[in-house]
């Protein structure tokens, strides 16, 4: 039986449309369906407009070859402006917001062919409060935050990959949660010019897809940097130190069960795998990187209460008591508490290795387990903290349901975290892992 095209990988249609083996129209006719069939119960999607997306995907099909995304529907995260597209940052403070410009990763994605197909739900200004999309696993699951749409839209095959944000875990919790890859690249390599800012040192835009090719292909559009797209080809066995990280007592046995076992798998594939040990002292001030957690919510809620304090100033009426609440927690951190937090992360960062040691990555869980019950919260983004303070490329990479799964059957994935600015090493790294667990 042939195989739905909006079920092929992103990197396998892009190959399709380039070799005229299929029309872009074909392909969004696939994902049109596909979303009729699941978003009413999925939710995933703040606007999609299905004729828009059928005209484009015409228009691309009789037009010259744009780039590597050529006739690719993409799904866009609601607090990423779009151009004549709503974007109301999944807050009523914002509802009926017509940007007259694309974001800077929209704009580039557009230039490599790729058109947006919908705005997928975020949580209230990319923060907390959910919005109403649920797992595609177990609608009475989370599918995870902020990019909850994001995550659920790839994961239900509604498109082949989306883009998202994070400012704590809100691209590789989410896809943990779904079953599907999530990529934030090294702090500041994708342009953040047209997204709703929540913390200027923090918010990175990521990526989801359904394979590290996938994903790569879109970070390499989104970030001007073509070798990206190539670095999954590059895999090979790497030096891998796997941690359960200082948090470990708050780690699902599932997700601690799935992280040793894959460690081992790993180890028997031909990878030189060992546990890392965390320092006390990143250097000779002492500076501790078990304190990243703690210094990256510190950091993320001041800087919150400051990009978000208009919001609560002049329309609190139309704010989420949750996050009203996390904006005042935020304006009572001392500006020294912030600038020492601050420091935590820029010497973790300078003194990197003393971490990492002789491993190319690090391997770690991406959420405490799999996707709590209920969607009143957006689960914890705990084992996410420490690497996004420090800056550095995380990948998730989702573990097979009959090798490893959660408590509750869903999804657990496990993530691969690179030095910052080691974004295509740790590509290479997440690919090879990807590829042993798929031999499974």
């Amino acid at each position: 039986m042939r195989t739905p095209l909006n079920r092929l990988p992103a990197a396998r249609l892009a190959r399709m449309i380039a070799g005229h083996e299929v029309t872009c129209e074909a392909v969004t006719h696939s994902f049109v369906d596909a979303i009729k069939e699941h978003e009413p119960d999925v939710r995933a999607f703040a606007w999609f407009d299905a004729a828009r997306a059928l005209s484009t995907a015409r228009e691309l099909d009789i037009g010259d070859w744009r780039g590597p995304l050529h006739g690719l529907p993409v799904a866009v995260k609601d607090n990423i402006d779009t151009a004549d597209i709503p974007s109301e940052y999944g807050s009523a403070i914002f509802a009926g917001h017509v940007p007259h410009a694309d974001a800077a990763c929209v704009a580039a994605l557009r230039s490599a062919g790729g058109y947006v197909a919908g705005k997928t739900v975020s949580a209230e200004l990319a923060n907390f409060t959910p919005g109403p999309t649920r797992n595609p696993y177990d609608f009475e699951h989370t599918p995870g935050g902020s990019s909850s749409g994001s995550a659920a839209a790839v994961a239900a095959h509604m498109v082949p990959f989306a883009l998202g944000t994070q400012t704590a875990g809100s691209v590789i919790r989410p896809a943990s949660f779904c079953g599907v890859v999530g990529f934030v690249p090294t702090r500041g390599l994708v342009p953040r010019s047209g997204v709703k800012a929540v913390s200027d040192t923090l918010d990175v835009v990521g990526v989801f897809a359904r394979s590290v090719e996938g994903a790569a292909l879109v970070a390499a559009a989104v970030a001007l940097w073509p070798e990206l797209q190539h670095a999954p080809s590059k895999a090979a066995p790497p030096s891998i130190g796997w941690t359960a990280t200082p948090w470990a007592a708050q780690l699902a046995p599932s997700m601690r069960a799935a992280l040793e076992r894959v460690a081992r798998l790993l180890a028997t594939r031909g990878a030189r795998v060992r546990e890392i040990a965390w320092p006390y002292d990143a250097n000779a001030n002492g500076t501790a990187f078990a304190a990243l957690a703690d210094a990256q919510a510190t950091v993320q809620l001041f800087e919150t209460a400051r990009g978000l304090g208009p919001e609560l100033q002049y329309r609190s009426d139309l704010l989420s008591a949750r996050l009203a609440t996390m904006i005042e927690e935020g304006r009572a951190i001392s500006a020294d508490g912030y600038v020492r937090a601050i420091k935590v992360g820029r010497e973790c960062a300078a003194s990197v290795d003393t971490l990492f040691g002789s491993a190319d990555v690090l391997f770690a869980p991406s959420a405490p387990g799999d996707a709590p019950h209920g969607l009143g919260s957006t689960g914890d983004p705990q084992f996410n903290r420490p690497w996004h303070l420090l800056g550095a490329p995380q990948i998730s990479v989702p573990v097979p349901r009959d090798f490893a799964h959660g408590e509750s059957g869903l999804p657990l994935g496990l993530q691969v975290v690179g030095r910052p600015g080691d974004d295509v090493r740790t590509l290479a790294a997440a690919r090879w892992v990807e590829q042993q667990l798929e031999t499974l």
